[in-house]
């Protein structure tokens, strides 16, 4: 079964390695967002079977599109995953709060992102 993934970051080249990384390795089709606005518009669109969410962004951080895919309820239930370069065990405690599946460390290796993301949320 392929799964259907929306990439939310403001980095271009992230996007890309994590789309190609999820398509040659798993087959999944992938959406990307460049912002939390857009994120917000691609889930309610596509109905992503999870959410890459990057933390750090420009306009609309990673917590404020967090909070909003969680008060829509045609994207609450989307399991998100948050990804963030800062995941010393102080910022650890402040996602402790947040309704997330997990949170990976960038730099994240493409190739491995599809086994990771399966693995956290119980897919065979």
């Amino acid at each position: 079964m392929s799964r259907k993934i929306l990439i939310v970051d403001d980095e271009e080249d992230v996007r890309a390695i994590a789309t190609l990384g999820l398509e040659m390795s798993a087959g999944w089709n992938v959406f990307t967002a460049q912002s939390g606005a857009e994120a917000l518009n691609q889930a309610a669109i596509h109905q992503p079977d999870v959410i890459l969410l990057d933390m750090m962004m420009p306009d609309m951080d990673g917590r404020t599109t967090l909070q909003q895919l969680k008060t829509n309820p045609a994207t609450s239930n989307i399991p998100v995953i948050l990804v963030t370069a800062k995941v010393q065990q102080s910022d650890k405690e402040s996602f402790a709060d947040l309704k997330v599946a997990a949170v990976f460390a960038k730099p994240f290796r493409p190739l491995r992102i599809a086994e990771e993301i399966s693995k956290v949320l119980g897919w065979n």
